[in-house]
Parts: C-alpha cells; structure tokens; sequence
C-alpha cells in the first residue's frame, strides 16, 4: 500500500512557533482569571425579600428534623427521617417503602415542573431567593461583612498588608464559616438518624464512621463553595443559566434596565447643566450604584446575562440613587421586556400570567399532582409478593404427586400487628403446608405480620399430576385482613412434568 504524501511545511512561510508569536499573543493566558466581587450593602424591598427568605429556608433546614410526629410504639416519631437501615423514609404522616420509590421520582418531576413554571413567570427567582448555593453563600456575605466591613473597607483590607488587625478579621470570617458550614453537615445528617440521639453520639465520639465521614465532607463542600467559589458556581457549575433562556419569552417577569428611560446616561453634574445644546438627558448617572451590590459582578445596564440571579438588589441600589437625585423610581425593574418596550413607546403595559406557556406547565404540573395524590389516597397498606423455587422446579413424592416450593413475603404497611389469612385458588392442589405453621379447619393459614414489617414464609405446594392442565398451570395465592377486608393476590404458576 502506498503510504499518504504529507505535504512538507513551505520555507517561505514557517509554521509560526510560541516564541515568534507576538508578544501580545504570547502573553495572554488560556483561562480568564477570577476578578473577586465585593457586594456592596443595600437596603430596600427586595432584599428584605431576601432576608425572609434565608432565615425562613436555614429555620426549615435546622428545625425540620427536631419535629415529632407521633407513629406508634413501632415506628420512629421523628416527623421527616429517611431510614436507611429499615429502607423507610417518613414525612409527616406519608411513609415511603423502597418498593414506592416512584413517589420520590414523582416529586423530582414535580419539582423541575414548578422550577419551569417559576422561570417562565418570574425569571430566576429559584436562582435568587431558594437555590441552597444563593442562600448560604449570602449567609456567609452576611458573616464577612459583619466582621471585615463593607465593600470599600474589605477591598482595602485585601489590599493592605498583613497585620494583625488583617489576620484576625479574616481568620474570624473563615472560622465563623467552618462553624457554620459543621452546623449544616450535622444537620444534614438528622434527616438520617434520629435527631436527638445521634447528636449526642456525635459529641461524645460514638457516632458511626458514616456519620463523621458525611459532616466532614459537607463541611468541607459548604466552606468550599459558600466562602470561595460563591458566584463562579452560578457562572461555571450549575446548568441551569445555559438553557434558562428556553424557558423564557418577552412577557416573562425578568430584572430589566430602562435604557430607553437611562439612556445617554452620565454623572450627575452633566445632568444639572441641561442646556439647549443637550437635548435630551437620561436618568442613569452612571454611579455603579447597580453593579457594586450585584453578588455576581455584573452591570444590569448591559442587558440580560447568564450570570444574572434574578434577586433583584440591583433595583434596591438604583431606586435609592433615584430618590437622591430626585429622579423617578424604577429605572432598573422587575418587570418583562415587552412591557419595557411598550413603556418606551408610551404605551399601557400589561402582566399577563395566562399564556400558552404557562398553561402547558401547569397542565403538567396538575396531571403529575393528581396521579400521586391518588396513588397515595388509594394504596393499599398490604403488599404480597411469591418467589418460586427454581432449583427444582418440582419434587416428585413418594405417592407419584408433585410438589413446588415458593417464598412467601407479605407487607405488613400499619403501625399495628396484623393476622392475615393465606389460601391457594385456582388450583386442585392435594397438600398445602406453611412451614411452622398448623392449617385452620378450612385448610387456610393465619399469618402473623409485625407492624411495619415484611413477613417471610416457606410454603409448599402439592398436587396429582394428573389435574395439572399443563406443565406450568397458574394459580394464585390469596393474601385477607379480616379486620379491614383488604384482600391482595399473586398470580403465580404450578411447574408439573410434561
């Protein structure tokens, strides 16, 4: 085979190599370095929302499991658990077997349904009051500018030298992180254990390796994630912001600037010598008032951006500068870009909620809610489930009958001891046996069950071969609660000789 010609470089015009590069191109790095933000303080209705919004989601978070929800004297009182050593998870008054895991996907899809319905009402209002990023990364801003200062003053202390008044302010703000980020990963475990058991077995060294393991590794995560990376988790980490836009449309709810209103923006000085030769003079005074209190670093005034988290201090800074200046309010807004549009022209603007998009969500959103809440109003609280022996599939006795085995389970889902009785039906069988057990007078079987619990029974099943229709003939086993009438079946097969 011939082999490829490769086509020799041309002499009089070289492959450029790092060193001829110029110098410019040499000297430009591969990756972006971070550029720290400093989140001025601002005060106004929306971060009012936002402080109700911390402290109501961390009391949820740390309260939670310290709730009692009393179960009987055979299950945990502890109001949300998820077990994992009985495979049982509680919330309130539902409880979830391994078996019902659907339930748990069907919240998950409601969740993403609601989070799309959120994004196409209100923009990124997950991303800026309930992502669990935005709130404990706020809560650590909160923690750091109690201890360094405010913006200006923590931009000088990054900047000065080490002494000791720039040591002990930054080691107080990453120890007070590392305190909070231990209370979040012991609280986590609490929804694993129960709470006031396992937080003195944390204390006095005798929790399970498990245990210490898992706070160590979310403590590590929240100091990580809250304290350093803090808006590059927004930008870099999460999904979310790249196909945010497809859940949007020109009426959705979005923080916006007013640039036809803002616009030619300029300092306040230009602004009051408005004469004939200025015909026309914008609102915006260009004071930065917007990008100082933004946690993510960016200028709203540059229109909508992936980085942006929807919280909307942007328009807290920005009306306080207004009132200064004796300007209209809203220049920055919570609002959807046609009704700016519409604004812009003089028009009457309009929020509508209704539109296509929404509906289509909520369709879903109902249709998912409904199937769940029937499917939890309507299970039943006994589950039955056979396993056949494969290895033999039959005996043959003694008398020319054969015999199968199988593995009996019966769920038992109350919180109370419970008697079911067992009886075979659609086969003519010659000898039926529990082992252990002793056959009613009409051949049936009583099974006690604990409460809450799955009980096992080894059961034996005999027949002529010559009532058998085939090799494998389907009977089913019959599962009763006498008390509740609640009657659960098995179809299963009898394997007999050809």
């Amino acid at each position: 085979m011939a082999m490829p010609h490769l086509q020799q470089p041309d002499p009089a015009h070289p492959v450029p190599q790092n060193d001829t590069l110029p110098e410019d191109d040499r000297d430009q790095p591969l990756y972006k370095t971070r550029d720290k933000v400093y989140p001025k303080r601002v005060s106004g209705y929306f971060r009012n929302l936002k402080w109700f919004a911390l402290i109501t989601l961390l009391a949820i978070y740390w309260i939670v499991p310290w709730l009692r929800w009393d179960r009987g004297a055979s299950a945990p009182d502890q109001a949300v658990l998820i077990d994992m050593d009985m495979g049982r998870a509680y919330f309130f008054f539902i409880e979830i077997w391994p078996q019902e895991v659907y339930y748990i996907t069907g919240l998950l899809i409601l969740a993403a349904i609601g989070l799309f319905l959120a994004t196409s009402l209100f923009g990124r209002i997950w991303c800026g009051y309930g992502c669990p990023q935005t709130v404990w990364t706020d809560l650590f801003m909160l923690v750091e500018r109690h201890i360094q200062g405010d913006r200006n003053a923590r931009m000088r202390l990054d900047k000065s030298p080490w002494t000791f008044e720039k040591i002990w302010k930054i080691g107080a703000t990453h120890l007070s992180w590392l305190v909070i980020a231990a209370a979040t990963g012991g609280a986590f475990v609490l929804y694993f254990n129960d709470a006031p058991t396992v937080m003195v077995d944390i204390f006095t060294g005798e929790a399970s390796l498990g245990v210490y393991v898992t706070i160590a590794f979310l403590t590590f995560s929240t100091y990580l994630l809250a304290g350093w990376a803090r808006e590059q988790v927004c930008t870099y980490m999460c999904p979310w912001p790249r196909f945010q836009s497809a859940m949007l449309d020109d009426e959705s709810m979005i923080v916006t600037y007013e640039g036809w209103r803002g616009e030619p923006r300029g300092p306040i000085k230009r602004k009051n010598l408005v004469r004939g030769e200025v015909p026309e003079v914008g609102h915006c005074v260009d004071c930065y008032a917007c990008f100082n209190v933004c946690p993510t670093g960016i200028d709203i005034r540059d229109g909508l951006q992936m980085e942006c988290i929807g919280c909307g201090l942007c328009i807290d800074a920005c009306n306080e500068m207004m009132d200064k200046v004796g300007f209209p309010r809203d220049l920055v807004r919570f609002d959807s870009v046609q009704n700016s549009q519409l604004r812009a022209h003089g028009k009457a603007t309009k929020i509508r909620i209704v539109r296509p998009r929404t509906i289509f969500y909520s369709v879903i959103l109902v249709l998912v809610a409904s199937v769940m809440a029937f499917g939890l109003l309507n299970r039943t609280t006994l589950e039955v489930n056979v396993l056949r022996d494969r290895n033999p599939i039959f005996v043959t006795l003694s008398d020319g009958d054969v015999r199968n085995g199988y593995t009996l389970k019966v769920l038992n889902k109350e919180q109370a001891e419970k008697t079911y009785i067992l009886q075979i039906e659609g086969l003519d069988a010659s000898d039926f046996q529990v082992i252990g057990l002793t056959p009613n007078q009409d051949g049936t079987f009583s099974l006690d069950v604990a409460p809450d619990r799955v009980g096992s029974f080894r059961v034996f099943v005999a027949a002529n071969p010559e009532t058998l229709s085939s090799e494998s003939t389907p009977f089913e086993f019959s599962v009763t609660d006498p008390e509740d009438n609640v009657r659960e079946t098995y179809d299963t097969v009898f394997a007999g000789p050809k």
